[in-house]
């Protein structure tokens, strides 16, 4: 082999190496169920950490709703710890509505149907691992 080839298999064999490598996160696909009605939106936060949770997303997506429930799919999520929120934003005004003292008024879940007690929900609760694709199912 001469010293071109050996050059051209060594770049070929580094594109592929980068290539395999940016593609080595999973898909995390969250469903999310019994919704009040398909007006409006479904917006849903993955966060990767207890001190962003519920303030911070890692990523966010939005969906229409229909049947009143939603499938998204967040793709190439490297493997760690996260935990999802989700809120019913039915007026479609990109905020979850609360009254006057901070209950919300638009219907919201996290992962693992974790519920807060006098508060939001917590990260212990709502945490899970990601280590291959994952499939996780949030009813409101």
């Amino acid at each position: 082999m001469n010293v071109v080839s050996k050059l051209a298999v060594i770049l070929i064999m580094s594109i592929t190496t980068h290539v395999t490598n940016a593609q080595s996160g999973y898909n995390l696909t969250v469903t999310i169920e019994n919704a009040k009605s398909n007006d409006g939106k479904m917006m849903i936060a993955l966060y990767d950490n207890a001190s962003d949770f519920l303030e911070n997303e890692l990523k966010g997506l939005f969906s229409k709703i229909s049947n009143n429930g939603c499938v998204v799919t967040f793709e190439n999520v490297p493997e760690g710890i996260y935990a999802v929120s989700i809120f019913h934003d039915e007026n479609d005004n990109d905020k979850l509505d609360s009254n006057i003292i901070g209950i919300p008024k638009e219907d919201y879940g996290c992962s693992n149907n974790a519920k807060g007690f006098m508060g939001p929900p917590k990260w212990k609760d709502a945490k899970f691992e990601l280590k291959a694709d994952k499939s996780i199912t949030i009813t409101l």
